[in-house]
């Protein structure tokens, strides 16, 4: 324990949060109406590019975690537990023996194009969405196990690990899967929150692969002993499985008064939808390309994945390399600052794209690729970087408004205000044009809402906290947050959604099987 500045005592927690650019150990002093966050490490998720494909560098990753944890330990000797997320989908094998077999293989490669038809002929997408609720994505973990189906029947492989469980596994010992991020699968019943027996069956993969799974809360173990020595913690220090999928830790942290709002976690991937009682898996979500993942206490996040900052981000680091590679050229700067600026004063709905299109989800040079899809819909791309940078926020906003709509008409639950919480809502930009698009208020933050979601968690288990409303209103009392409200009527927006939606847009349904 350490004192608050009121005096009082507060517990204090470690949050370790990758994603998938950079990743960072905060840590969290919770108590009597206390909600403060100091991250104390952050460093770079580089994935490495091999002969074979693309991996992530877990080795780097986990050896920076235990450096984010002995900074930790330097500020708070006696931290009270430890909490691990990350993305989803990605995972690690064991062997037998619980030698990694490996590195992960990265999502962002098309490796599984001839393992998704594959599945369906084994399982058809009605089928498979009636039984896991998921939104069909060609790197969902229930495609990439099947395009490495020959290296699973390999008996050395003694057990499948999503990155989270790898690091609790490294951390602890412990071996399990915790079930907001084994929902992201594609393997899991979206009814029963249970490992779908029938479909892993019915795919062949070896059941003995799967651990049992954990729920958000529970004691995974404690620090293992070179652990513990290696970051100068005790070795009493117990690691809590928290809500390990970063957007189920992100909605927990959401400010919510009550039930009835929209939320959109916003970082690589823009996460948009609702908190429901209970799956929707009907063939008009399946067919909307709706996915139903767990929260925590048995909710579920109805929601679509769509591209977030990962457009902005990627050409950011085009036009970085271009300045480096000719600092005399007459280029707008590449700072995220002036591109804003740039980009509010460029001509407004000039060009919009389809922020989901298959184009945009490898890595790259984002701009052009951009300019290309603008071209083959008959558009003009912007001339300028501010120009580009506002079709990528006003393209976002309309998917924010358009997936919420549609999120509210299959559930029959609608939204009265839209959370968006996560790095995106530091751009004021796209808070607001996602308020003016939607015509809902928006109320923005906090931006470190994965870290605050683990951190809760963290806090509950540790019982200083009550349920999901205790924590949404320790998070609204405490944290930073910012309100838009809509500007303007619809039409312009209308205009604009109808155009993507017509002849000459580009938008398409993202459904093709």
């Amino acid at each position: 324990m350490k004192k608050a500045a009121s005096g009082e005592d507060v517990a204090v927690f470690a949050a370790v949060d990758l994603g998938a650019t950079s990743g960072r150990v905060v840590t969290g002093a919770v108590g009597p109406g206390t909600l403060h966050l100091a991250e104390v490490h952050r460093f770079p998720n580089v994935p490495v590019r091999l002969p074979d494909g693309l991996y992530w560098n877990l080795p780097a990753l986990y050896l920076s975690t235990l450096d984010g944890l002995r900074a930790a330990a330097r500020t708070i000797p006696d931290v009270t537990s430890i909490g691990v997320d990350t993305w989803g989908v990605d995972y690690a094998l064991l062997g037998a023996d619980g030698a990694l077999l490996g590195l992960p293989r990265h999502h962002r490669e098309a490796r599984t194009d001839e393992a998704v038809p594959a599945v369906h002929a084994l399982c058809p997408p009605a089928e498979l969405y009636a039984l896991t609720g998921l939104q069909h994505l060609p790197f969902n973990t229930v495609y990439q196990l099947h395009a490495a189906r020959a290296r699973l029947a390999d008996p050395a492989a003694g057990t499948l690990l999503l990155l989270p469980d790898l690091l609790v596994h490294w951390l602890t010992g412990a071996v399990g899967a915790e079930e907001t991020n084994a929902s992201t699968t594609g393997l899991l019943d979206a009814r029963t929150g249970r490992w779908s027996e029938e479909l892993i069956s019915r795919l062949g993969t070896p059941r003995s692969l799967f651990p049992a799974l954990y729920s958000p809360g529970q004691r995974a173990g404690t620090l293992l002993p070179h652990v513990a020595e290696e970051t100068q913690l005790s070795p009493h220090t117990p690691v809590v499985t928290v809500a390990s999928h970063d957007t189920a830790s992100a909605v927990a942290a959401v400010p919510a008064a009550d039930e009835e709002f929209g939320y959109v976690s916003c970082g690589t991937w823009s996460l948009a939808g609702l908190e429901l009682d209970a799956p929707v898996l009907t063939e008009e979500s399946r067919a909307a390309d709706f996915t139903n993942e767990r929260g925590i206490d048995g909710t579920t996040r109805y929601l679509r994945n769509l591209m977030g900052m990962w457009l902005l981000e990627e050409c950011r680091r085009t036009w970085e390399r271009e300045d480096a590679a000719d600092p005399t050229a007459d280029n707008a700067s590449s700072s995220l600052d002036a591109l804003l600026a740039a980009a509010a004063e460029a001509e407004p709905f000039a060009a919009l794209v389809d922020a989901d299109a298959p184009d945009l989800v490898p890595p790259g040079d984002m701009p052009s690729r951009l300019r290309d899809l603008l071209r083959r819909s008959g558009q003009t791309p912007p001339p300028t970087r501010g120009g580009l940078v506002r079709c990528i926020l006003e393209s976002l906003a309309l998917a924010h408004r358009r997936t919420l709509r549609e999120a509210a008409r299959l559930s029959g639950r609608a939204p009265r205000r839209i959370h968006l919480v996560g790095g995106g809502s530091r751009n004021a930009l796209l808070c607001q044009w996602t308020a003016d698009a939607s015509g809902l208020p928006v109320t923005a933050g906090p931006a470190e809402a994965t870290a605050v979601g683990n951190i809760l968690v963290q806090a509950r288990a540790a019982g200083l906290l009550g349920g999901l409303a205790e924590m949404r209103a320790l998070v609204a009392a405490t944290q930073d947050v910012r309100h838009y409200r809509p500007r303007g009527g619809p039409r312009r927006w209308d205009e604009a959604e109808s155009r993507l939606r017509g002849p000459a847009g580009q938008e398409r349904t993202r459904r093709e099987v």
